[in-house]
């Protein structure tokens, strides 16, 4: 313990010898909250990328106990599991992020599930869609770019990722119904968008049970975002790609944001040569103190700590996906 009042010591990196998960390990145990340690544990660690055995299931039940923490009593999530968002207050963004943990886990499915569902019926709009932020999480902190207002309109950047995902894990609730005739139609009008929008989209159509229109719809949006450049095609030369209106200054968006796995329909929107320059990048993007850095708008120094290892986590799960040694 520093004596009080004197400057702390700056804090050691991890060695740059040792390999990417190594590095991206001891940055977790410095910075993360308990789920993404132990998300890191189930993926890179214990269970050998989750696998399934006893130790893999141990891995998942810590995963289910830490998530649990988050779970509000109307079968939602709230308490910043998504970082910027504050408060106790369920939040379509938070089910959905904690969905996205139960299917990496291969846990997405049960009355966990159906908790949610009866959750997400309650907060839809009345195309049966979600939207953004429910107005309840007025009177606590969130980020200035997420506004809140009282009868928010349905975004299928609320809506798609958990609809692909519930199909994508046969999961059957009268709630999808609408909600996915909301996002084919989302989806299939999209002519001026961003890329997150765009990765909303991408994460419904990989889920899609539909597959033949799924193709087609991605087909067509992959078009859209060469014919926009939503993506930064040459990550050396940033300055002749543009960012998004809204957008942190530097913000963005690479082929492997899109295409997070070779089994993506996003894939097929890149060349090769454009999806190893894009891995290359993120690969070459991890930092000294061993995490990946978060490119959004900072608003807060807590929710940028909380963010990091999330990112650091997806990073190197993206970057395994596509064959490239992490160690």
């Amino acid at each position: 313990m520093a004596e009080t009042g004197a400057s702390p010591d700056p804090v050691p990196s991890p060695d740059a010898a040792l390999s990417p998960v190594a590095r991206a390990e001891h940055f977790v145990w410095l910075t993360a909250r308990v789920l993404e340690q132990r998300r890191f544990a189930y993926h890179f660690r214990q269970g050998g990328a989750g696998s399934a055995d006893a130790e893999g299931d141990r891995a998942a039940d810590a995963v289910e106990a830490a998530l649990s923490a988050y779970a509000t009593d109307d079968g939602g999530y709230g308490y910043a599991l998504e970082p910027d968002l504050r408060g106790p207050v369920s939040q379509p963004l938070h089910a959905g992020h904690a969905l996205r943990v139960l299917d990496s886990i291969r846990r997405c499915g049960g009355q966990r599930v159906e908790r949610v569902c009866r959750y997400l019926t309650s907060v839809s709009t009345p195309d049966g869609a979600l939207p953004a932020i429910h107005p309840s999480q007025r009177g606590y902190p969130s980020a200035p770019f997420v506004p809140i207002v009282d009868d928010p309109p349905s975004e299928l950047l609320a809506t798609g990722p958990v609809v692909g995902l519930l199909h994508r894990n046969e999961v059957w609730h009268a709630w999808l119904f609408r909600a996915t005739d909301f996002c084919w139609a989302a989806v299939e009008s999209l002519e001026k968008s961003h890329p997150y929008e765009v990765q909303a989209a991408v994460a419904f159509l990989d889920g899609a049970p539909d597959r033949p229109r799924a193709q087609a719809a991605a087909d067509r949006l992959g078009r859209l975002v060469r014919e926009q450049r939503l993506a930064a095609l040459d990550p050396s030369g940033l300055d002749a790609w543009p960012v998004a209106a809204g957008y942190a200054p530097g913000e963005h968006h690479f082929p492997h944001d899109f295409a997070k796995a070779p089994e993506s329909l996003a894939r097929a929107w890149f060349t090769d040569d454009e999806m190893e320059r894009s891995l290359d990048f993120l690969e070459g993007d991890q930092r000294a103190d061993g995490g990946w850095p978060v490119r959004w708008r900072q608003w807060a120094p807590g929710t940028a700590l909380e963010a990091r290892p999330m990112v650091t986590i997806e990073a190197l799960r993206t970057l395994r996906a596509y064959g490239r040694s992490i160690g």
